[in-house]
């Protein structure tokens, strides 16, 4: 029997095919690790959001994409007004901004409701599922990716506590 180091030793080209091997490998590892599908819970949960349809796409009529000039005609005159945004009073316990872009179209709406009254069951809002934070304050947000706009709905942990109601669109 012979032993010959001769025989066992790698050479340079061998060499440096296991060190690429070696490389691509480690890499091909870590593309499959991070593609790694999401849970099925995720994968419903997502696909459940994107098929809801908004349960709360206008304010008093008002929508989203409007002119300023359509949104004056539906409300009236505003308590402030300018370009940019508008301001509605519409009781001690309820106002309304508008946001405006350069184009003069509506990209948000906010409206406050003072003690909560007038304003809408957080369910025909943002439907089921908010979320509670340490303070006792409420909040949800929902996303509607194929309209391109979404919808909060939050109420303070005041003594008087505020509930706001917003809509905005996005690119």
């Amino acid at each position: 029997m012979r032993n010959s180091l001769d025989e066992t030793r790698i050479s340079i080209p061998e060499l440096i095919f296991l060190l690429i091997g070696a490389v691509l490998i480690l890499l091909l590892g870590s593309l499959i690790a991070n593609g790694q599908s999401p849970a099925r819970g995720e994968l419903f949960a997502k696909a459940q959001a994107r098929a809801q349809q908004p349960l709360y796409r206008e304010y008093r009529g008002v929508r989203l994409g409007m002119t300023a000039t359509e949104v004056r005609t539906k409300l009236g005159e505003p308590a402030m007004k300018s370009d940019e945004q508008d301001f509605y009073i519409f009781s001690a316990n309820e106002t309304s901004q508008i946001a405006y872009n350069a184009a003069q179209r509506v990209i948000t709406i906010s409206t406050d409701y003072s003690d909560g009254v007038g304003a809408p069951d957080y369910r025909s809002v943002v439907g089921e599922g908010l979320l509670q934070k340490p303070d006792g304050s409420v909040f949800r947000m929902v996303m509607y990716d194929s309209e391109r706009f979404w919808v909060s709905y939050n109420k303070s942990a005041a003594t008087v506590p505020t509930v706001t109601i917003t809509m905005g669109a996005y690119n």
